[in-house]
């Protein structure tokens, strides 16, 4: 016999003796006799301390909730009349709703319930299980156009060398086209802080090497040993204007 069972036996014994149980002894006993860890165990606690009768209102509601966003197809439409548009697009107008099922039976297609907040409801004769493949197939597309903007940290020196810049910028410019924003971060040290402009200057060469791809979001700053700047992606409607105000500007140019 484990402990918990002989504690079981003892808070069970003393229970029917008539005497008073601790706080811990109640909460023991409970949990052996309501076990809320079985799929209804929390029901038989809210019928326990709030008086619902097997927690039916709290799992009622839930069900409720489940139940109106669910699509209702072919025999779960229980209303007496809907309004019917066929596989085709066109009205059928108002009928009895089994009328309606007996003639999406009849094309081998099932009868959809689209608009349930209507009266009387609007639903459509079509094939659900394609129809539930496209909405999927949607949903996917749409997810996989969403972009999640990172911000991505690019760390200079003031005397970085031409190399390891070029790098960097190579670096930035992937992220740019991948539609993240960039941090150029240029750090000092030492006698580094008595040349700050030199820190202005490579930021400034930044921005006119990146000027058609991304804009500014943030001019730069210093915070003590550090200046920063950050430029985001610029959107296609910008960039396709900036193109069209170049080629107006080289027409204009050839004319002359």
């Amino acid at each position: 016999m484990t402990k918990s069972t002989e504690k079981h036996n003892i808070y069970s014994n003393n229970a029917s003796r008539g005497e008073s149980l601790s706080p811990y002894g109640l909460f023991v006993l409970l949990g052996f006799h309501l076990k809320p860890t079985e799929p209804d165990g929390w029901n038989n606690y809210a019928s326990f301390f709030f008086g619902l009768p097997g927690g039916e209102q709290i799992k009622g509601r839930f069900d409720r909730e489940r139940r109106e966003k669910r699509t209702r197809v072919n025999e779960m439409i229980r209303i007496p009349e809907i309004r019917v548009i066929d596989e085709n697009g066109e009205q059928l107008g108002v009928m009895a709703t089994d009328e309606a099922r007996r003639i999406a039976e009849e094309r081998e297609l099932d009868l959809v319930e689209i608009a349930p907040n209507v009266r009387p409801p609007v639903c459509k004769i079509m094939d659900f299980g394609k129809y539930k493949y496209e909405q999927s197939k949607k949903t996917r597309e749409s997810k996989k156009k969403q972009h999640v903007t990172h911000l991505k940290e690019i760390k200079l020196r003031p005397k970085i060398e031409k190399h390891d810049l070029m790098f960097k910028m190579k670096n930035a410019e992937k992220f740019l086209e991948q539609k993240d924003k960039v941090k150029f971060t240029v750090i000092f040290r030492g006698r580094e802080m008595e040349h700050l402009e030199k820190g202005y200057e490579l930021l400034n060469q930044i921005t006119e090497r990146f000027s058609e791809i991304a804009a500014v979001e943030r001019t730069a700053v210093r915070t003590g040993r550090i200046m920063s700047l950050i430029m985001g992606p610029r959107s296609d409607k910008s960039s396709e204007k900036k193109t069209k105000k170049g080629g107006a500007a080289t027409d204009a140019e050839n004319k002359d």
